[in-house]
C-alpha cells in the first residue's frame, strides 16, 4: 500500500471521528453552541474529506476540484468556531446582526475568490504539481486574498483564546477541566497550521487537517468525561442566578461551597464573597434554626421565620444530599422557598375565621334575644285580648266581629314567632334541611290567611287557582318562608284595589308556582342585580311600607337549598310575577313521608 493510501485511510477516519461529534452535537441542538458545534465539525469533515481525495488525485485538474470541497469547510471554519466560542464564554452580547455579518464578510470573500481564482489569481497567484513524494501534490504560491484568509483566522483565533482563558481564571475547578479541554482541542488545527505555514516543519505535504484529530479527541473526551454537551457552564451558571428560590450548597464538612444571588437577598452574611470555603454554622450564628437544620445529618423540610432590620419572612428550607454519577454523597444542598404570603394570608383567614365564627355566636344570641323580646309581648297581648273578650260580653256582642279578628291576628303573630324559634333551634349547628311531603294548596291559604289584614287595607284581592290535592317535597319552616316572602312582598309593591294571583303547575319532577301582582313593577335599572345581589337595597311600597331588603336573598337561599330554582318578569307599571321550583316527591319519599301526606292533606 503506498504512502497516500495510508494517509488516505487516516483522514477518512478523522472525517468520521468529525461527523460522529457533529452528530452528537446535533442530538443537543437545543443549546445554540450544540448548533455551532455542529456546523464547525461539518466544516473540518469537508476539509479533511476533500484533502483525502486530494491526496489520490492524479492531476492539477483533479487537485483543483477537490480543493474547492475543502474551501467550503476552510473558509468558514474559523468564523464558526468563533461563534461557538462567544457562546461558549458568555459573550453572545457581541452576536448582534451587524457583528455577526461583518466577521462573515472575509469568509465570504475567501469562498467566492477560491471558486474564482482561475479568472483573477488573487487566491493563488501560481499552482504548480510537486512529485517529490511519490504521488502528485499541489504547490502553490499565496495570493493577497489568501493572506487576507489567513491573518483573519489567526487575529479571530488568538482573540477567541483570549476568551477561552480568561473564563478559565474565573471558573471553578471542574469547569476548569472543561475549558483547558476545548482550549487543547482547538489548538489541534490551529497550532498545526502555525508550524506549517511558518515552515518550522517543512514537508510539502499540508498538516493541516491532521490537527482536527486533535480537537476531535478531545472534544469527544469533554463529551463523555464532563459532559459538555449537557449544559455549558456560563449556561448552568445563569439558571442558578435565575432562581427564584434561594439555594446554598454545601461540602461534606458543612462549608460554604457555593450560593445564587437569591440567597444572598436573605442572608446579608452572603454579601461578602469570603465566605466561600467557611463553616456554615459560623456563617449563620445569628439564625439558630437554620443552624439546626444544617446539623441535621438527615434529609429534612420545615418552615422557619427570619427576621431582618426591616420585617421577617416565613420559608419553606429543605436539606437535601447531592450525588454524583457513580452515586457517592458529594455535598448537601439547602433551598428556601419564600412563603410568607401564604403564610400571612393562613393567617388572615384564620382571624377572619375566627371573626364571622365570633360574629355568627353573637347573631345566634341577638336572634334569641328579639325573638324572645316579642314573644314576651305577644304573650302579654294574648292574655289582655282574653280578658278584653271577657269584659266586651259585658257591654254586648257590637264589636265582636273587631275583637275575633284582633285575636286572631294576635295568635297568628304568636303562632309565627313560636315557629320561626323552634326553627332557628333547630338550625343552630348548621342549616339542617329537613323535606317532607306537603300540601301546597294548603301552604298557600294558611299564608294568605296571615296576611288578609294587610290585602283588605289596600282593597287588593287574592285568589289561588293551586288543586287541593297538589304536594311537593320541601321543607316546611323554609316553604312557608318562600311563600311569606314573596305574598309580602306582592302586596306591598300592588296599588290599592289590585290584584294577586297564586298558581302551581307540574313540569316534569318538580311543581312551579307563580305568584302574580298587578303592581308597579320593577325598574329596569333593578331588574339585572335584583337577584344577584347579597343584600338588595329595600324599595318603599305603595303604601309607604318599608322593609330591610333580606326578603328576596333569605328566598332565593331556600329555594336552592330545596332543590328548586327562582326567576322572575316585570314590566314597569303592569305588575310582576315570582315563580319558584320546588321538587315533587317520588316513590321512595312518599312511602318514608306518609304520615306528613296525612297531616297536611287531612
Amino acid at each position: 500500500m503506498s504512502y497516500n493510501q495510508y494517509l488516505f485511510i487516516l483522514l477518512m477516519a478523522i472525517t468520521c471521528c468529525l461527523l460522529y461529534i457533529a452528530y452528537l452535537a446535533w442530538k443537543k441542538r437545543e443549546f445554540p453552541i450544540s448548533v455551532s458545534l455542529f456546523f464547525g465539525m461539518c466544516a473540518g469533515a469537508f476539509y479533511s474529506f476533500g484533502y483525502a481525495f486530494e491526496i489520490m488525485s492524479s492531476n492539477l485538474h483533479q487537485i483543483s476540484f477537490w480543493l474547492k470541497v475543502e474551501y467550503i469547510g476552510i473558509s468558514f471554519g474559523t468564523f464558526i468556531w468563533f461563534i461557538m466560542v462567544l457562546q461558549y464564554t458568555n459573550y453572545r452580547k457581541f452576536l448582534q446582526k451587524w457583528i455577526f455579518l461583518l466577521l462573515a464578510i472575509v469568509p465570504f470573500l475567501t469562498f467566492a475568490s477560491h471558486y474564482t481564482n482561475e479568472w483573477h489569481h488573487l487566491f493563488y497567484s501560481d499552482m504548480v504539481i510537486d512529485n517529490s513524494e511519490g504521488f502528485p501534490l499541489v504547490s502553490s504560491t499565496a495570493g493577497p486574498f489568501y493572506i487576507l484568509h489567513v491573518s483573519y483566522s489567526y487575529i479571530l483565533f488568538f482573540v477567541g483564546m483570549g476568551l477561552l482563558f480568561w473564563m478559565y481564571l474565573k471558573a471553578s475547578v471542574h469547569m476548569k477541566k472543561q475549558v483547558v479541554l476545548i482550549m487543547i482541542g482547538s489548538c489541534g488545527p490551529y497550532g498545526i497550521t502555525l508550524l506549517y505555514l511558518s515552515g518550522i516543519l517543512s514537508t510539502p505535504i499540508d498538516i493541516s487537517p491532521f490537527g482536527f484529530l486533535f480537537l476531535g479527541i478531545f472534544f469527544m473526551w469533554g463529551i463523555y468525561q464532563f459532559n459538555m454537551m449537557k449544559l455549558v457552564p456560563h449556561a448552568l451558571k445563569k439558571v442558578f442566578e435565575s432562581m427564584k428560590d434561594a439555594v446554598i450548597v454545601l461540602n461534606l464538612d458543612n462549608s460554604i461551597s457555593s450560593f445564587n444571588h437569591s440567597a444572598i437577598q436573605i442572608f446579608k452574611e452572603l454579601h461578602d464573597k469570603k465566605v466561600i470555603g467557611r463553616s456554615a454554622a459560623q456563617v449563620f450564628t445569628p439564625y439558630p434554626n437554620m443552624i439546626e437544620i444544617i446539623t441535621n445529618r438527615v434529609s429534612i423540610e420545615r418552615k422557619i421565620k427570619i427576621t431582618n432590620q426591616k420585617d421577617h419572612k416565613y420559608y419553606q428550607v429543605s436539606m437535601t444530599d447531592v450525588y454524583d454519577k457513580k452515586g457517592k454523597r458529594v455535598g448537601r444542598m439547602l433551598m428556601l422557598n419564600d412563603i410568607t404570603e401564604a403564610v400571612l394570608t393562613e393567617e388572615k383567614l384564620l382571624a377572619n375565621s375566627k371573626q364571622l365564627s365570633e360574629l355568627n355566636s353573637f347573631k345566634d344570641k341577638m336572634f334569641t334575644v328579639i325573638a324572645h323580646d316579642i314573644r314576651d309581648p305577644l304573650t302579654i297581648l294574648v292574655s289582655l285580648m282574653e280578658i278584653l273578650k271577657d269584659e266586651m260580653r259585658d257591654c254586648g256582642n257590637k264589636h265582636d266581629e273587631i275583637t275575633f279578628e284582633m285575636e286572631k291576628q294576635i295568635q297568628n303573630t304568636f303562632t309565627l314567632v313560636e315557629s320561626l324559634l323552634d326553627w332557628f333551634r333547630s338550625q343552630k349547628g348548621g342549616m339542617i334541611y329537613n323535606p317532607v311531603i306537603w300540601n301546597i294548596s294548603q301552604a298557600v291559604k294558611k299564608n294568605v290567611g296571615l296576611f288578609r289584614i294587610q290585602s283588605e287595607r289596600k282593597r287588593i284581592s287574592i285568589t289561588s287557582d293551586i288543586h287541593n290535592d297538589m304536594i311537593v317535597y320541601a321543607d316546611k319552616e323554609m316553604l312557608d318562608l318562600i311563600i311569606r316572602n314573596l305574598l309580602s312582598n306582592a302586596i306591598k309593591f300592588t296599588d290599592y284595589e289590585g290584584s294577586i294571583h297564586i298558581k302551581a303547575n307540574h313540569s316534569e319532577d318538580k311543581v312551579i308556582i307563580s305568584i302574580i301582582d298587578t303592581g308597579k313593577g320593577i325598574d329596569p335599572e333593578q331588574m339585572n342585580g335584583l337577584l344577584q345581589k347579597p343584600y338588595p337595597v329595600s324599595s318603599i311600597g305603595t303604601a309607604g311600607e318599608k322593609g330591610i331588603g333580606l326578603g328576596l336573598t333569605l328566598v332565593k337561599e331556600f329555594v336552592q337549598i330545596n332543590g328548586g330554582e327562582m326567576w322572575f318578569e316585570s314590566s314597569p307599571k303592569h305588575g310582576s310575577t315570582f315563580y319558584f321550583s320546588t321538587p315533587t316527591p317520588t316513590e321512595r319519599t312518599e312511602h318514608s313521608d306518609g304520615h306528613a301526606i296525612r297531616r297536611s292533606i287531612g
